[in-house]
């Protein structure tokens, strides 16, 4: 149990600030993002698994040869009054912790998600009363706003692309189509449900820099995927110019949930930032350099490897924490 929490805590300080780091430094991730992405979830998993483990695991370790037995030994110190004289004061400590952090990061998650719910539900009102409906399909609205803008709104059956005037004048018909399929795939990839994730983390662990790090790399590849999306019916020129025009738009004048647009312009709630970054100019930067130079794709065994150190960071910390307790 000793060797057990040490290395989880040591898995759980590697996934919390070296790792996360070299990523969000490295070139390759947008020529696979959907790839990276993955990895950057797997981190996320693994990092708070090993934390919580790390902690649990030292608790139990005085009652319990694996974290099976110590649950069983906790269960009954707390149900039957058994007494708790095995257990020191760091021990408790840890366990207490672990419980706290764990209740912490399970209430941030939920909160996050009425929070964003809740913002959702004010902005479709709005757009009931200011926006019309749009030629270029169900699902799609139009506001009467001069600058470029395009968003989408999730939420299911409910789901809503936004449009504005001024974009709709400012486009051609293939780079408007462009924009639509853009912002359609976010909506069919549910993009929204790992932006809802990045940024409870970052809501339950502010003082982390690696949250935010990853937070912007999440909000960048989900851009990079819908920009793929688009890349298949609509030409690079095409998309640079739709992306070029949306990005010289203002916000909407409509308030409410942060937007997955094109190019971020669209309205977003900084206390949530469940967007955060998306509409960077850095990203805007970021998307068009990738556009202007292509580079090829990232190689079939290295998105491989990459897959499989993804599927091993979440095995690890899940297999030292049941294993020895099925085992024994």
């Amino acid at each position: 149990m000793f060797w057990t929490s040490y290395f989880l805590a040591v898995l759980a300080l590697i996934l919390a600030w070296p790792v996360p780091v070299l990523l969000s430094r490295a070139q390759w991730p947008a020529r696979a993002p959907f790839t990276a992405m993955v990895l950057w979830q797997a981190i996320a998993l693994a990092g708070g698994l090993s934390m919580i483990g790390a902690m649990l695991v030292y608790g139990l370790e005085p009652i319990g040869d694996n974290l099976l037995a110590g649950l069983r030994g906790l269960a009954g110190m707390v149900l039957r009054n058994e007494p708790t004289t095995a257990l020191g004061f760091w021990h408790l400590f840890a366990l207490s912790a672990a419980a706290l952090l764990s209740a912490h990061l399970v209430f941030t998650l939920l909160l996050t998600y009425y929070k964003i719910e809740r913002q959702r539900r004010r902005h479709r009102q709005l757009l009931e009363l200011l926006a019309s409906p749009s030629d270029d399909g169900p699902g799609t609205v139009v506001i009467n706003h001069d600058s470029p803008v395009a968003y989408c709104l999730p939420g299911g059956a409910r789901s809503v692309t936004v449009l504005s005037d001024g974009l709709m004048a400012a486009l051609e018909p293939d780079e408007l189509r462009a924009v639509l399929i853009h912002e359609n795939a976010h909506l069919s990839q549910r993009h929204d449900l790992l932006l809802w994730a990045f940024a409870a983390w970052r809501q339950a662990l502010p003082w982390f820099p690696t949250t935010r790090l990853a937070q912007t790399a999440v909000n960048s590849l989900i851009e990079m995927l819908a920009d793929d999306v688009a890349l298949r019916t609509e030409s690079k020129g095409t998309l640079i110019k739709a992306i070029a025009i949306v990005a010289s738009g203002s916000p909407a004048p409509v308030a409410g949930q942060g937007p997955l647009a094109l190019a971020g312009a669209g309205v977003e709630d900084s206390a949530l930032s469940a967007t955060g970054g998306a509409d960077s100019p850095r990203t805007t930067a970021s998307r068009v350099s990738r556009l202007l130079s292509p580079k090829p794709p990232l190689a079939k065994g290295l998105r491989a490897l990459v897959l499989a150190a993804s599927a091993m960071l979440l095995a690890v910390p899940t297999a030292l924490l049941i294993v020895p307790g099925l085992l024994g």
